[in-house]
Parts: C-alpha cells; structure tokens; sequence
C-alpha cells in the first residue's frame, strides 16, 4: 500500500496531527502562487491542500490508511489531484469519494487551509505629537510616495497599533486588498502626564491666591477653564477636574485631569520694608 498523502505532506505514516498541521503550513507556504513563481507551484499547491484536507480528518484519514490509493482509481495520489483539473473538479471528485462536504479548494488562497493566509497587510511606523493623539482628528502620511488621509481616532497611547482598511497591498490573484497597520509612537508633551486615561499636570498658584482664594483660568485639552481655589490651599495639593481627561477608544468615556498646585513665593527682595516687617512678626 503506498503512502503518497503522507509522501505529499513530507511526514510519516504515524504522524500527529499537530505533526501534520506544521508539515502542511511550510509548504503551504513555500509552494503558494502568489509567493513561489516557478510554472509547477500551483499543481504542487494543489496536491498539498488536497493531501492535508484529508489527512487533517480523522475519518478521512482513516479511510486512507485503510484503502490507499486504490480509492484514486488505482492512481498515485499526486498524479490524480494533478489529473483532477481545476479546484472545482477537485472538491467535487474528494465530495464523492469520501461522502460528503469539507472541501474548499475554489481558488481562493487567503482561506480554508489549515490556518494559512496571503498576508497582504503592510506595517509602518507614525510619530505623532501628544495632543494629536489625545484629541484625534484627520492627519495625511507618505506611503509608497503617495499622500494617504487617514482619520486618528481619540485617545490613541504610544505602543497602540491602529489599522486602516484597504489600504494595504494589492493580490494578483484574487485582487483583495491587505490593511496598513500602523504603529504609533507619541512624542511626550512637557505640560500633561498620561496614565490612562487620567491627565495630569502642574499649575502654578500665587501665595496671595493660596492663602485667600480666588478663581483662575487653566488651559485643558479640551478648552481653557476657570477654577475656584479655596482659601489656605497646600503645596501639592490636587484639584480634579472630572471629564477633563482623554476619552476612551472603546467606552468613549473621558478620564479625569489631575491638578498639582504649585504655590508661587514672593520674592523677598520685591516687598517693601512694611510688610517684610508683619511677615516676620505674624509667620
């Protein structure tokens, strides 16, 4: 009884299935049209997809290891999945003889085979400023010498990947077109710390508003602000200011904007004789 499935997939008879998968993906792989241009890649193509449809089935495969290749009319099994015509001869012809459906070989590549794909995404890289990723909003890049607008959702972070639909490259054969992936890095911003989607950053406060209050503008990502400073505020002390963050991609919440005070002294050498007097008499 001759062995030619397992001769096809380059494994042995008692071979796992996990075995069978790995033997199947690197020639998958190494024979695909769209990858190996050599005029018998495609039949060779063929034969591995037929050979692992049926060995990757435990009915199937038992069938085989049973009969051989007499259920091929007596043929090896490369010379019949070659004689078989195209993909559509072939699905019928496996239908028929082992009993039913599970065959897929109508030409399409990216599919149906073990897990292997034509990988027709391209990956590239995109620096943006700190507020462009917080705020979103439309930005144009260079890819392959060509000007592509692309939208920048709301709250991107660096190391986030973001994917741009049929923008990648072009199949010969079935003329689907791959994503760009692109993988972000976010310059950091001297005025706002990210964690998460909370922001936080330093404000700084005149002694005189720290210790009596008053109201203040402070500039948000969103939009200046005016605030209330209460009377004997601390060094250090934070005021939050609730939904002043970043949005979130998926809940399109806003985080929360985290207020370090920084109180501002006078300058010793700008107060008059007078005060400098009550102050080392009163502090």
């Amino acid at each position: 009884m001759s062995d030619s499935l397992y001769e096809t997939l380059g494994v042995d008879k008692s071979a796992s299935s996990d075995d069978i998968k790995k033997a199947y993906r690197k020639l998958a792989r190494k024979y695909h049209p769209d990858i190996n241009k050599s005029p018998d890649a495609e039949e060779k193509f063929k034969e591995i997809n037929a050979a692992y449809e049926i060995l990757s089935d435990e009915e199937k495969r038992r069938q085989y290891d049973t009969r051989g290749d007499s259920m091929f009319g007596g043929q090896n099994f490369s010379d019949f999945a070659r004689n078989a015509g195209d993909m559509g001869d072939l699905n019928e012809i496996l239908r028929n003889i082992f009993g039913g459906s599970g065959f897929n070989f109508s030409g399409g590549f990216s599919q149906g085979f073990g897990g292997f794909s034509e990988d027709l995404d391209i990956n590239a890289n995109l620096t943006m400023d700190f507020e462009d990723a917080i705020l979103g909003g439309e930005k144009e890049i260079s890819l392959n010498g060509k000007s592509i607008k692309i939208r920048i959702p709301a709250g991107v972070d660096d190391g986030d990947k973001l994917r741009v639909r049929g923008k990648g490259s072009v199949s010969q054969r079935s003329n689907q077109r791959g994503d760009l992936i692109l993988n972000l890095s976010v310059r950091p911003s001297s005025e706002y710390t990210r964690k998460g989607d909370d922001l936080y950053k330093t404000i700084d406060i005149p002694l005189k508003t720290a210790l009596f209050g008053g109201k203040m503008s402070v500039k948000t990502p969103k939009k200046d602000v005016t605030i209330k400073i209460g009377e004997n505020s601390k060094n250090a002390q934070k005021i939050r200011l609730k939904g002043y963050g970043v949005q979130n991609r998926k809940t399109k919440i806003y985080g929360d904007l985290y207020l370090n005070v920084n109180i501002i002294l006078p300058d010793i050498s700008s107060l008059d004789d007078e005060t400098i007097k009550i102050l080392k008499e009163k502090l």
